[in-house]
């Protein structure tokens, strides 16, 4: 049986995330090697305040996730596959040992700036529960136009999507959404746009970054949630990173993917559970488990028994 990591995206942060990770020397190295990468102390991006910056979300989510990964791995407890939701891609695409984690800090802290920079205020993203996308696609056409643009982001599960755009038009898609039977109607702690076309320029600039990188054949198997399938190429994984803020997610076609592809357990790297909330009604026979309020020891015997 297969065991896949899973990597979340931005809303997942949460304050002191960084210091919440596990005492162990992988977590130190990991650590150190943020803050010679990024030329500051990494750990000064967990505060509230800091979080509040795009910038410092990233990177916090990217470094978590690199962190657990390897104490894991430290203890004899490593992945099969590795799939991410959003900046979750990157953590994954370091596991899976395609680019340096110097290196991704590096276009990381670049990508939240471009995405940062190019919408500071006015956008970002909602959660809408128990419409289908057939329902929901047509309250966003009904929407979207100058001044109200708004677009299906995340297809995270088949009751819960997220839309993306500008203000005003999420939250007249949200008051349609639940006047037409959503159970909720959640803006999210995400300040941008993210996953549609509003960011394609910003992936062109990230890819023309990603280009200078040298980019390995993945050890073992990424799951690009951008596409739901599993890519084996090392630039075809940098090509899908640096285009992923532009594209939807099809989170709940990856989870399937990964379980058609051998997979029965699945753990989430820090922080929080939303992954494994929403993986585990797609492995019926399987587990999904989250780093998050669970003993190492026991993270650790589950990958080793799977």
């Amino acid at each position: 049986m297969s065991v896949l990591f899973t990597f979340p995206g931005q809303g997942a942060q949460k304050p002191g995330m960084l210091h919440a990770l596990p005492e162990h020397p992988e977590t130190a190295r990991t650590l150190a090697e943020a803050s010679a990468a990024l030329g500051r102390e990494v750990l000064a991006l967990d505060t509230e305040a800091a979080l509040r910056s795009t910038v410092a979300v990233q990177l916090c989510l990217l470094v978590a996730g690199v962190a657990m990964a390897r104490v894991l791995a430290a203890h004899g407890a490593a992945p099969r596959m590795v799939a991410g939701l959003s900046i979750g891609a990157w953590p994954a695409a370091v596991t899976a040992g395609v680019l340096p984690f110097a290196d991704a800090v590096r276009l990381v802290e670049l990508r939240g700036r471009l995405m940062e920079d190019a919408y500071p205020s006015g956008y970002g993203m909602t959660a809408i529960g128990g419409l289908t996308r057939q329902q929901l696609e047509p309250l966003v056409a009904q929407v979207h136009g100058p001044g109200h643009e708004v677009y299906l982001a995340n297809l995270n599960a088949p009751r819960q999507i997220v839309i993306a755009g500008q203000a005003d038009g999420m939250l007249a898609v949200a008051e349609l959404a639940l006047a037409q039977g959503a159970q909720r109607a959640e803006r999210l702690a995400v300040p941008v746009p993210s996953h549609c076309e509003l960011l394609d320029a910003q992936s062109r600039t990230l890819a023309c970054a990603m280009d200078q990188v040298a980019l390995a054949r993945p050890r073992i198997t990424y799951i690009s949630s951008s596409q739901a399938r599993a890519l084996f190429d090392g630039p075809r994984i940098g090509a899908d990173l640096a285009a992923n803020m532009a594209r939807p997610v099809l989170w709940a076609d990856t989870v399937r993917h990964a379980w058609e592809r051998g997979t029965r357990l699945a753990i989430e790297m820090p922080s929080g559970s939303v992954l494994t909330k929403l993986t585990a009604p797609e492995f019926p026979d399987g587990v999904a488990l989250s780093c998050e309020g669970s003993r190492l020891d026991s993270l650790v015997q589950a990958i080793r028994e799977a």
